[in-house]
């Protein structure tokens, strides 16, 4: 669907979003975007081995797991 997408296409389509909000709203617009991809990339780069030791986590004593391993924990 997008690959029959011309320079044209893309004209008409900034026209419309110039038409739409206006020509003093687009700075703050395109600012937000920014900020947004800027977070997301942050949030993307995250450390591999960092979340690789949260996911293979030991469970704790008072998740639910005994010492015996019967995963019936008794408590106080």
């Amino acid at each position: 669907m997008l690959n029959n997408l011309t320079g044209w296409h893309f004209v008409i389509i900034l026209f419309v979003v110039l038409l739409l909000f206006g020509g003093p709203k687009l700075p703050g617009l395109a600012r937000s975007v920014g900020q947004s991809m800027k977070i997301l990339k942050t949030e993307l780069r995250t450390d591999p081995v960092n979340a690789d030791e949260n996911a293979h986590a030991t469970p704790r004593a008072d998740q639910g797991h005994t010492a015996d391993g019967s995963g019936t924990a008794t408590h106080p």
